[in-house]
């Protein structure tokens, strides 16, 4: 809803030289618990009314991942109550920014956003006190800080490297990360991927697993999806379940379509940067990679500093693990041309046959 990004506090962080690690907390326990709530929780302010927070409250579940999940249910049947018209399709994937952007141009709008502004001193100190609560479980925790875990030996003795950020193992035989400024969108870029390798290895192997037990999906093999929408007139149903899909019953054009106007809002609002959905009345009191609010942490992670700095470890190592799957993916599909569980299946089957090595030594014609 801006179009200036403001600098995002993730490359501060990087930027610096490390001054959170120069001293320790006097006591080993970091503040967590109700006292890291703070005034935020507190519900609405007087100078609120019940319009206001019903808008504020509406903009933090349009603006949420989970919204999504559920939404997708109701735009489901509203696509199919309609006869799946490419319009109606198109209009439902818009709703969502389309929502928020309408709410911000509003005089409603225009109250949130106020009523917003008269809390942010209260909210920016919370989130202050709610950032050096997690910086004192860093200098605590053994994944962070010059005495973090490493990888063995010369692999992990980038001396650049400072355990500033979560999954840091010294690792750097490029020196990509001598650079604070680099290394924090090399960091940002990274985290991006794991998450959506996350999200895609799922997306390879379930839709698998499910057509090996008779699930009918048309067409199971992830990498095979384009060029059969394209060569036949294939519908996709989710799960196999007929009937639960969007734009599956559509062409490629139409599914692209609704890729880019679903993407389109939350990858704009990512570049504007952490403040992007304030013009709504939604803050949020994390940083560029981490945002945190009622939108991004439902569980409330940050609330629990210990929790939510070793999270940040088991995340960025979970998607290391699942961009190497992904990796291992394409050039198993490039080899066999077959998807990941079979090729799993096939190798329990006959392990010294179909593995790697007697792939190389064949010269892939197995």
């Amino acid at each position: 809803f801006s179009v200036t990004r403001p600098p995002t506090r993730s490359l501060n962080v990087l930027a610096r030289s490390g001054n959170e690690k120069q001293a320790k907390p006097s006591s080993s326990k970091s503040p967590r618990g109700n006292s890291l709530k703070g005034n935020s929780q507190k519900g609405k302010v007087p100078s609120e009314t019940t319009a206001t927070v019903a808008a504020r409250i509406a903009a933090e579940v349009v603006a949420s991942p989970l919204f999504y999940v559920v939404a997708g249910a109701a735009a489901i049947w509203l696509v199919s109550s309609t006869g799946e018209g490419s319009a109606t399709i198109l209009i439902a994937a818009a709703l969502p920014i389309t929502a928020l952007t309408a709410l911000s141009k509003s005089s409603l709008g225009e109250q949130v956003a106020s009523a917003l502004a008269e809390r942010l001193p209260e909210l920016e100190a919370d989130a202050s006190a709610l950032r050096k609560a997690h910086a004192a479980a860093r200098q605590d925790s053994e994944w962070y800080g010059p005495e973090r875990r490493r990888l063995p030996g010369a692999l992990g003795s980038a001396p650049h490297l400072q355990g500033l950020v979560a999954g840091d193992s010294g690792f750097d035989p490029l020196g990509l990360g001598i650079d604070p400024a680099k290394y924090a969108r090399y960091y940002e870029a990274e985290l991006l991927h794991a998450r959506w390798a996350m999200l895609g290895a799922i997306g390879c192997v379930v839709p698998e697993a499910l057509a090996l037990r008779g699930v009918e999906l048309g067409e199971p093999v992830w990498w095979k999806v384009g060029a059969a929408k394209l060569q036949g007139d294939l519908t996709f149903n989710w799960g196999g379940i007929e009937g639960f899909r969007i734009a599956g019953k559509q062409g490629i054009g139409i599914i692209a379509a609704c890729q880019v106007v679903l993407m389109g809002g939350p990858e704009y609002a990512r570049y504007v940067g952490i403040k992007s959905l304030e013009p709504v009345g939604v803050f949020l009191p994390g940083e560029q990679n981490y945002p945190g609010g009622a939108p991004f942490d439902p569980l409330g992670y940050a609330g629990k500093p210990e929790e939510y700095v070793d999270q940040a470890v088991k995340e960025i190592k979970n998607g290391r693990l699942a961009m190497v799957a992904m990796l291992g993916f394409f050039a198993q599909a490039a080899v066999t041309r077959q998807g990941p569980v079979q090729n799993l299946l096939d190798f329990l089957d006959d392990p010294a046959h179909n593995n790697l090595f007697a792939r190389l030594a064949s010269g892939g014609s197995q």
